[in-house]
């Protein structure tokens, strides 16, 4: 946050702010239109929200990422909702980014000039997007091929976004150099910025960021440096207002990395910053955890050589405690401030981009020796107090380089999250705040899911093994030979000519890519495409329709889902090309969080994995894809009327790790191996005879299609709702609370790839989960003739509706005025409700307008708020209902308040 005081610190809590959603026009990148050549008083501001993945991060077209620095409204320019800075997990109510922003420095000429995203303490911004359509954020995804953000989609979330610093006058936000006393010089640069997040578990955890610089200005731009400042602020959403200043921050070098037999120390280069104890030792409803970290990574800069630097500062405006560490041989630093730490004006701000310097862990400030070669030492009144945990944010900056006019240069980056990096709830009591051990204390972080999304993210940026531009040239790998591990480059030749798999064995060693070829790919194994997608179908008669092959129809304590696998069993994986479905899963929650969701049913291929005896290495090893029962039959059973295939009593659970399946193959090698279902082998559906799962075929008959084009398929094959009959699965769910929300989803996942050591991928959870309440369909409300009702009636405070699951479900505070629900059922899709006293007032009026195939369209809530935004008073209400069509139902409920 800017200008946070410990001495006097102002919070102003905003409740209910009004916000307008913008839309924005979905226009090409490439568009050649000419731009308005008058300075913009009416940027196009936009922000974003990534939330496909378990991380949840807000992206602006201004120069940052984040709400901190958001210019405008805070409602998301696509959906029209609010938008969240940094959740991780989703669905946690927590907050791991105020906000980040874009730094570049350069001299032109003889002025030394920086253009930021955001400065972070003088509300100072130097970026902005174009006027309306120019500077409108664009949405891609690849979820749905049909439709229009499809096309060009890399990700399953992309935003592309394109601002400039070259405004000068009439924009707010813009600031003098405070230090030099003159308004802001552009340096005339264009930043196009991708953003890219996917669902899928390895990638989940983390945001690409893909930036294209460019120089529009006439001078050649020397001396170049760019950064990424970040102000974390861990803190929990509407928690502790003082909740920031306990931050700590560091930079990881290396980590060590297992990858099957590979154990080596991947560079990592990543900057993190995180609460200073995970607030592991508070507990109940408003003190949710936060052990957490965030982290940057740069994945790609416009040169191999470059300078890095790593500066940390405490921003404060009590001198002594604006504070960052500072070696003892500088150059310059006039940060005004009369501290070490925040850099005014351009000229400091570029000396912290350019000044090569790794500042050491927050955490060892108080570490620091009077007589230290290389650091100043710092206050002693102040350092154990920055030592624990205070205001902190952090630049990752690197250079130099020369952008000359027009060219372009490109920087690619994660922000990434890591779970768990505090396990131990006593360890920031005992060995950082109440007493100072940090080497005890370091050693009790856990970096060990922060540096695999940082290994993973990597490698969707650069695919490992994979010749992206044809020139034969496929990246670094390891050798693993036992128990070393010895870096080697593609065109060193081992053994006989290697084979382009990501992973693949030796007699003696396995060769384990860890490295790309350079050119980005931004690519990652997918899971099969979930089935609750909408796309446009040609229905029977001819007509094109927009529908979700996954369909929901409730009923009174039942909900049944039926959803079409032609896309899920038919897609091949992008990254492996392999057609790698397995099969599906149906879940159920109460809430929208990942962790409710429970498996209700689940159906997969009936195969079998197939680990190897490697004698050399004494381990047991995965190497292929599953066998079918039929293949194993093939290749290990005994001749039947003149083949192998017709030996139905070879059984490959027969065989285990105890008691293993031996033969010779046809090089005469003794192959040792047993099996192991994938899954359960759950294949056998509820309408065939020996059943195991209860999810069933809805046309069991039907074979398998001519086409896999509905277009060109035979009508017989279809339903008229034009889905495959062949693909067609149902399950109902029975016995629930008719009265209460439940969201449902059907996922669909995949095999996995051994040769790479990646596990099976299920499609999220969460993401197309529908809400249902297992109440009359609209169908069944209008063939029925069901009359509108309102539960609960009476309505009464001191019942635990919340326990029931009644209200406050997804509620983001625990606010009991803002919780309470009232409900109404057997509702019109479409209609007008209005609630009046018994004195015949209007208390509140509003319009529930839902599509027919929406599973809640019969059902409508009311928060007990009244247009006036006030909470209602004990007593008797009317309801009135009316129709699209006029026609009106009245009814009566209490509220015991």
């Amino acid at each position: 946050m800017s200008k946070k005081n410990i001495v006097s610190t102002i919070i102003i809590i905003i409740l209910f702010l009004p916000s307008i959603s913008q839309s924005r026009s979905k226009i090409s990148l490439d568009d050649d239109k000419n731009r308005p050549n008058t300075a913009a008083v009416t940027p196009a501001y936009c922000v974003a929200q990534h939330n496909v993945g378990k991380l949840v991060l807000a992206v602006n077209n201004n120069g940052t990422f984040g709400t901190g620095f958001v210019s405008g409204s805070q409602t998301d320019c696509f959906t029209g909702t609010m938008v969240l800075s940094c959740e991780y997990p989703k669905g946690s109510n927590t907050s791991y980014v105020f906000a980040g922003a874009f730094w570049i420095g350069a001299v032109v000429g003889r002025d030394t000039l920086v253009s930021v995203g955001a400065d972070g303490w003088q509300n100072c911004q130097e970026m902005f997007p174009d006027v309306s359509p120019f500077g409108d954020m664009i949405y891609r995804s690849i979820i749905d091929p049909s439709r229009p953000e499809y096309k060009n989609a890399v990700s399953e979330q992309d935003f592309i976004a394109t601002y400039t610093d070259t405004f000068t006058t009439g924009i707010p936000g813009l600031c003098p150099d405070y230090i030099d006393g003159r308004p802001h010089i552009p340096l005339h640069i264009e930043v196009t910025q991708r953003s890219y997040a996917w669902s899928y578990p390895y990638a989940d955890d983390f945001i690409l960021f893909d930036y294209s610089i460019k120089n529009i200005g006439l001078e050649k731009l020397r001396q170049v440096y760019m950064g990424l400042y970040v102000d974390a602020d861990v803190n929990r959403v509407g928690g502790d207002p003082a909740g920031f200043q306990d931050d700590i921050c560091g930079f990881l070098f290396s980590l060590p990395i297992q990858y099957g037999q590979c154990v080596f120390d991947d560079t990592v280069f990543i900057a993190w910053i995180a609460d200073n104890d995970g607030d592991l030792r508070s507990s109940g409803l408003l003190n949710t955890p936060l052990p957490h970290a965030t982290a940057m990574r740069i994945v790609r800069t416009p040169s191999d050589s470059l300078d890095v630097s790593f500066n940390w500062w405490v921003s404060n405006g009590t001198s002594p405690l604006d504070f960052g560490p500072r070696r003892k041989i500088k150059d310059f630093r006039d940060l005004s401030t009369g501290g070490l730490g925040t850099p005014e004006g351009d000229r400091n701000k570029y000396d912290f981009l350019r000044n090569r310097e790794f500042d050491y862990d927050q955490i060892f400030t108080a570490d620091i020796a009077p007589n230290d070669p290389d650091w100043l030492y710092p206050n002693q009144v102040i350092a154990r107090n920055i030592a624990d945990g205070y205001d902190t944010r952090f630049l990752l900056s690197f250079g130099p380089f020369y952008i000359e006019s027009g060219q372009t240069l490109p920087l690619s980056f994660a922000y990434l999250a890591g779970a768990d990096l505090h396990t131990d709830p006593e360890n920031g009591k005992n060995n950082l705040i109440d007493n100072y051990r940090p080497d005890i204390y370091y050693s009790n972080l856990s970096f060990t899911n922060l540096g695999s999304n940082a290994m993973w993210a990597s490698w969707i940026y650069d695919n490992p093994g994979v010749d992206s531009d044809d020139d034969s040239v496929f990246g670094e790998y390891r050798l693993c030979c036992q128990d070393s591990a010895i870096s080697k480059i593609d065109t060193v030749e081992v053994g006989p000519p290697l084979i382009l798999d990501t992973l693949w064995t030796y007699d003696l060693c396995d060769t384990f890519w860890y490295k790309g070829d350079g050119v980005p790919d931004f690519r990652g194994a997918s899971p099969p495409p979930a089935p609750g997608t909408w796309s446009s179908t040609r229905l029977k008669d001819g007509t094109l329709a927009k529908i979700n092959s996954m369909r929901v129809y409730p009923s009174v304590g039942k909900v049944s889902i039926r959803w079409n696998g032609l896309r899920s069993e038919t897609t091949r994986d992008i990254f492996s090309r392999e057609l790698d479905f397995e099969g599906y899963r149906i879940y159920l929650s109460r809430d929208s969080r990942e962790s409710s969701f429970i498996i209700m049913a689940s159906y997969d291929i009936d195969n079998y994995n197939r680990y190897e005896f490697n004698q050399a290495n004494n381990i047991w090893e995965l190497n292929d894809i599953p066998f079918t029962l039929e293949q194993l039959r093939c290749l290990y059973g005994n001749m039947v009327n003149g083949s192998p295939c017709n030996d139905t009593l070879f059984d490959p659970t027969d065989y285990t790790r105890s008691d293993p399946f031996i033969t010779v193959d046809s090089l005469g090698r003794t192959l040792t191996c047993y099996f192991d279902p994938q899954d359960y082998n759950r294949s056998v559906f509820a309408n065939y005879p020996s059943a195991n799962t209860p999810i069933r075929r809805v046309y069991p008959d039907q074979p398998y299609p001519s086409h896999l084009n509905p277009d060109s398929a035979d009508t017989s094959e279809l339903t008229d709702e034009g889905f495959f009959k062949y693909f067609e699965y149902e399950y109902t769910m029975d016995n629930l609370l008719p009265t209460v929300p439940y969201y449902v989803n059907v996922t669909a996942f995949d095999f996995g790839s051994p040769q790479s050591g990646l596990g099976s991928l299920e499609s999220s959870k969460t993401n197309s989960a529908r809400l249902v309440y297992p109440l009359s369909s609209v169908d069944s409300v209008a063939v029925q003739n069901l009359e509108v009702y309102v539960y609960p009636n009476p309505y009464r405070i001191n019942s635990d509706y919340i326990a029931d699951g009644i209200e406050g479900r997804d509620a983001p505070y625990y606010i009991p005025d803002r919780m309470r629900r009232l409900h109404f059922a057997n509702l019109p899709p479409r209609c007008t409700i209005r609630i009046y006293s018994l004195d015949g007032d209007l208390i509140r009026e509003f319009e529930h307008d839902k599509d027919p195939s929406d599973p809640t369209s019969m059902h409508e809530e009311w928060d007990l708020i009244t247009r006036n935004t006030q909470r209602v008073v004990t007593g008797i209400y009317y309801w009135v209902v009316e129709d699209d069509k006029g026609n009106t139902q009245i009814g009566k409920f209490v509220l015991i308040l």
